[in-house]
Formats: C-alpha cells, structure tokens, sequence
C-alpha cells in the first residue's frame, strides 16, 4: 500500500506515464538503450510535421509540475462511516471527499479514467489579495529536482524557494494549476468537457496552460460572465464587471457542442401556421450578386448563428386566423437546403413565430431554445452570447455574484461569509449546456468551496428526470492557522465564517461549510417536494497523507519474513480505509459490489474480480478452504486475491502461495494472481 508506493515514486520522474503509454503503442521504437528518436520520427514522418521550432508555454517550476502529475499518490481515503452509513446516504452516489485535490484527481484516476462528462471549478484566481499562496507537502531536496528534472542548481533552489516557502507569483500559480488540470483531462469522457471560471488576473495565462494540456483543437470558447448587478461607484479604476468561463472538450472529434436550456418553441412565441411550406423562401444575407437568385432554406441540425435569427420581411406577408397564406422571404446569414425544410415542414418540425416580426424556427431536437435563443456551440466555433444578467429572462438569467451571496445566506442563515460566490442558475446552466448529457453522467468539481456545483446538480435533478451524479472536492483548510494569519478587514471575514461554524457546532475546517449547504439544499427540496425520488445524500470520505515520522518508520520497518504478525499498522489504518482505499485503486469506485463472506473460519471481501484478505488470523484450515471454493462453488472465481501483508507472517503468505501452485497444476483453465500489499 503506503510503503509500495513511495518506494515506486523514488524513480518516477516528468512524463514517465507518458513512456508507458509509447510503449504500449510503440513497442518497436524502444531497444535496451531505451527510446529510439529517429525510428519514432520514422513511423510518423508522413502523418505530422516534424519541425525544429516550435511555439509552446514556458514557465519556471513546469517539469516540477509534470513530475507532481507523475507521482502516485502516498495517501489513504478514510470514510465517514458514522455519516455514510444514515439512511439518507448509505445508497447515495454522490460523493464530497474532504483533502488535497491533487491527491484527490489520482485516486479518482483509478476508478473514474475517462468517466467523468463535465468538470467545473473554479480555482484560486490570484488576484494578490485573495490569499492564494502556493506551497506543497512533497519533500523533494534539490539533488532530488536536479536528478529527476535535468534543471540547474540555481533553478532547482527557486523551484524549491515557491514550493516550500509559498509564493504567490505567476510561475507558483501555473505550478499550482498545471498538475491538477492534467489530471483532470484524464478523467474526461472522449466527448467531456471542462469549464474554468477565471478572472482577468490569470485568464490570458490559463487560456495558455489549457491550450498546452488539452491542445488547441480542443478549445470550444471563452465565455463571458457579468458577475455583477452594479459597479463599485467609489472606485477610482475601472470596475470590473466580468469574468469568464473557459471552455475546453476532451477531443473536439467527439464533442456535441453546448447547446441553450429547453424551453418549449409554442410557449416562447404565438405560432402561426402556413398553407403552403414550399412558400417559405430563404435568401442569404450578404449573398454575392452571383447567388442573387439562389434559395436557401434551413436544414434540421444546421448550427445557427445567435445573433441576426432568421427574419422573415413582412413585405406582402397575409396572415388570415393564424395561417400565413403567402410567400415569405427569410434574411439569414446561413445556407440551407429548400428540400430539407419542406420535408421538416411536413414533419411539423418548423414553427413561424410571430412577436413584434415574424421567425422560423426549425425544431430540431439535438437543438434545444432558450428565449433569446442560446444556441448551440459546434466545431464551426460559433460564440454563446454574452452571459449577462437580465430580469426579463427566465430564472433571472444567469445569475450574479450577490445572487450567490444571497443563495448561501438563505440555506445558512450567515450573510457573507465568503466573497464571490457563484450562483447555482450559472453553474446548472453550463452543466446543461452539455450536448449529449446522459441523465446519470458524473459532474465533477475539484474546488468545491461553498459547494455551489453539488447544489446546482441537486437542482437540476430536483426539476427535470435527470438522476445526475456529483464528486466533489475541498480541502478542509485549517481556518483559525488562516485568520491568525490574517489582518485588517479578511480577519473580520474570517471571524464570520469561524462564528458561523461555531454555532452549528463544528470544527474549523473549510470543508464543513460546503457539508453544510450540500445537507441543507437537500432538506429544502425535501420540504417542497416531500416525495420527490432523487439522490439527496452523499457519502464523505477524507484523504489523509501526512503520516507521522513514527507511522513512516513502521512501514519500512516491518519485516515481511516475519514468523509473528504485528498488527500495529493494521490498527493504524483500518479496515474500512484499506478497503475503501484498495477498492478505489482497483476500479471499484465510490458505488460498488463490495461483499463480506466467509471463508472457514475468516472473514475475506470480495468485489467482482478481486478476494481481499485484510484482517489477520487467516488459519492453514481457511486457505484450503479458500481454494476449495475455487473448485465447489461456480459463482466463486476471483482472479486476483489481495493480501495486506502486515497482517501476515511469512508463513502464512508462502502457505497461500503454495496451495495456488497446486490448484493452478490441477486445472489450467483457473487463472488467479496472489498480490502483497505494504
């Protein structure tokens, strides 16, 4: 476990994942010197054009970065057993884990590599007063960096100058960013995407990290967030009314695109019908003199433009009781097919619309409309408009910082406790946003802060059939190291947020505010909708690595060839965190087929393919056993038996390893693998 994996981190360096990953799909290219350049530059040659030069992002620390996305994580998932287990969570498979994100993404990794449909977050913005500081727990010496990165001693001293003793400059806040966003690509369905809220501090450097982790072509949009009602009006500079989102797909090949909320055609405008489809006439707008005379009409799936929607002149138009009886003309910037209108018409897939003008609107159903007609975003790259805040529009629009603000004050009963919070409305509409959602895809969020993305989700369930799943991630910061640290008016925030925490009884931790507003949020739908039948609960689980020098000494202490067992390290743990920690590591994920059963007289857990032997006492009686169920019991074939090797003598793991050798000699159709976990 633990002591395997920091044994195995001592010689990972930047791109090791990578080189596995060449070698899987290259073998020919590697020799016993290792990679072989020039045959690689062969296979590829005429497909790729290998130049010399090249643009890309630079940046002090990005090998550093590349080498913490490397590492394996050296931490444990604890469960909330006392929580997981009440009656509103134990079936639930939404999940709030409290612990450091980056250790977080690579357990995640194990279980959820390509799994996740839509990541939000929305990170630390750097602004110089809203406390980012980057510093990290991974004990590297600068031998270690000069060894592992190939830097200078020089770069190897500011490397360690940021990450040990914080710093909060551009170069620390890419090194803080860049591990975790590339993990983050990784988790990401082929047709996922990522959306990064972002303000004007660090955006152009953002768009720069995120075009060099998840390549160019798979840029969708930077969109555009008014975040605000109103402007400071004693500000002596410009108010800074936005922010933005940016918008990135896994591979741009596979992306449906984003697409506006569903809003029904008939209810949005009075509709009108027409006598004759075929009088119905589009011409482009702009069109070359060349193409005066060539109709154009629209085709079902066609991407439209979100601004100048097809307008269709009034010249000559008759309406009599609602139907249009002649021809029409229709000014676009777009080219269709007449054929395919007519044939949509027929369908009565094509609605006229009439407000102060008239429209055509084709109802495509991959296509769904908001009032203003929040179109969808195709490889085309054609923008979504600005995000503003507007009354008249459903829902209030999009949302703003207050309306955030004014959402947490409500579930809490705290007014601002945090600064700058996002609204739901913003969040649910991006997530909905998603061409191709599946009503029970993964949301992710990996800065979960107040738990805005959770709650959002919930909404989105509570008011649709969506069964939408959420994982979402905070660090439980120490929030009294922070307000000690603080002066002036964030002190005065702090002591809000350390009452608040106070009167609900809980520790001071980060975290707990976001465990707070999830439980809320969920009890509020409840009493509005008393039977509603949706995942409310979640399950909670905290990430521990910072392991005293004592725990650290035991675990390469121990002695595998041992002839008495020591269960000092099992009782360190758990048997609920090994459990939780191997089923994560193994592809289980947080929602699994984990069963107890018995095997003589020992207790074992299985979960599909794998047997795991954890607790100790494991008798040469109940490994006959073991593998006499191989042969008696059909329904009984796990092909990989885990064994925590603490809890065992030598004895016992060569008794283990002996009768596999005969059962496997006995029937060679068996395959089963015995792995020993430190």
């Amino acid at each position: 476990m633990i002591r395997d994996i920091i044994a195995s981190n001592e010689n990972i360096k930047p791109y090791s994942k990578e080189i596995e990953k060449l070698k899987n799909l290259f073998p020919s290219c590697f020799n016993k010197n290792g990679f072989d350049l020039d045959k690689f530059s062969q296979i590829i040659k005429s497909e790729i054009n290998i130049t010399n030069e090249s643009y890309e992002l630079k940046f002090l620390g990005k090998s550093y970065a590349k080498l913490l996305a490397s590492l394996d994580t050296e931490s444990v998932i604890i469960p909330d057993d006392e929580h997981n287990n009440k009656q509103e969570n134990i079936d639930s498979q939404n999940v709030y884990i409290s612990g450091d994100n980056l250790d977080a993404l690579k357990h995640l990794l194990k279980s959820y590599y390509g799994k996740i449909k839509c990541i939000y977050i929305d990170p630390p913005y750097n602004t110089g007063s809203d406390g980012f500081v980057y510093q990290d727990n991974f004990k590297l010496t600068k031998d270690d960096l000069i060894s592992k990165l190939d830097v200078s001693e020089e770069q190897a001293e500011r490397i360690l100058n940021i990450t040990s003793k914080g710093s909060s400059s551009h170069s620390a806040w890419l090194m803080f960013m860049y591990p975790r966003l590339m993990l983050a690509r990784e988790l990401l369905t082929d047709d996922g995407v990522i959306f990064i809220s972002i303000d004007d501090n660090e955006q152009a450097n953002l768009k720069l990290i995120c075009d060099d982790i998840f390549g160019e072509d798979n840029f969708v949009s930077q969109l555009v967030w008014e975040k605000k009602k109103k402007g400071a009006f004693l500000e002596k500079n410009i108010i800074s009314m936005k922010e933005y989102v940016n918008v990135y797909s896994k591979t741009k090949q596979n992306f449906e695109g984003l697409i506006g909320e569903i809003a029904k055609v008939e209810e949005t405008y009075p509709c009108i019908k027409t006598t004759n489809p075929r009088g119905i006439r589009i011409i482009r707008k702009g069109t070359p003199s060349k193409y005066k005379d060539k109709q154009y009409t629209i085709s079902a799936g066609t991407r439209i433009s979100s601004g100048n929607m097809e307008l269709i002149y009034k010249d000559d138009l008759v309406v009599n009781n609602g139907v249009l009886q002649s021809d029409a003309r229709v000014e676009s910037n777009w080219i269709y097919n007449q054929e395919t209108l007519d044939e949509n018409f027929n369908k009565g897939l094509v609605y006229i619309t009439q407000d102060n003008y008239i429209r055509v609107i084709v109802k495509d159903p991959r296509i769904k409309k908001l009032k203003d007609l929040l179109l969808r975003v195709g490889s085309d790259n054609t923008s979504l408009p600005y995000y503003q805040y507007d009354e008249n529009l459903n829902n209030g629009g999009w949302g703003t910082n207050e309306d955030g603000n004014d959402e947490l004050h409500k579930l809490l009963g705290q007014q601002y406790i945090f600064d700058f919070i996002k609204p739901t409305r913003l969040i649910a509409k991006l997530i909905q946003s998603v061409g191709n959602l599946k009503k029970s895809d993964i949301i992710l969020d990996f800065f979960s802060g107040s738990g805005t993305t959770a709650d959002s989700v919930l909404q989105i369930n509570s008011q649709t059939n969506f069964n939408l799943k959420y994982i979402v991630v905070q660090l439980p910061e120490n929030i009294d190291v922070k307000y000690f640290a603080s002066d002036g008016e964030t002190k005065s925030k702090i002591k809000k947020v350390l009452n608040y925490l106070d009167s609900i009884s809980k520790p001071h931790y980060l975290d707990e505010i976001g465990i707070e507003r999830i439980k809320r949020a969920s009890n509020q739908i409840k009493n509005k909708v008393p039977n509603i039948k949706i995942d409310l609960g979640f399950k909670h689980y905290t990430i521990k690595s910072d392991y005293d020098k004592n725990t650290v000494d035991k675990l390469f202490k121990f002695d595998p060839n041992a002839l008495v067992s020591d269960d000092s390290i099992y009782k360190l743990f758990g048997l609920n965190t090994i459990l939780t920690t191997w089923l994560i590591h193994d592809g289980y994920g947080f929602t699994n087929n984990l069963k107890e059963i018995k095997i003589g007289n020992y207790t074992a857990y299985i979960c599909d393919n794998h047997l795991y032997l954890i607790e100790p006492d494991l008798s040469e009686q109940d490994i006959v056993k073991l593998f006499d169920m191989y042969g008696s019991d059909p329904d009984f074939n796990p092909q990989n038996i885990v064994v925590f090797g603490y809890n065992f003598t030598f004895i016992e793991i060569e008794n283990l390893k002996n009768n596999l050798k005969v059962i496997l000699a006995s029937d060679k159709n068996l395959q089963i693998n015995i792995q020993i976990r430190y």
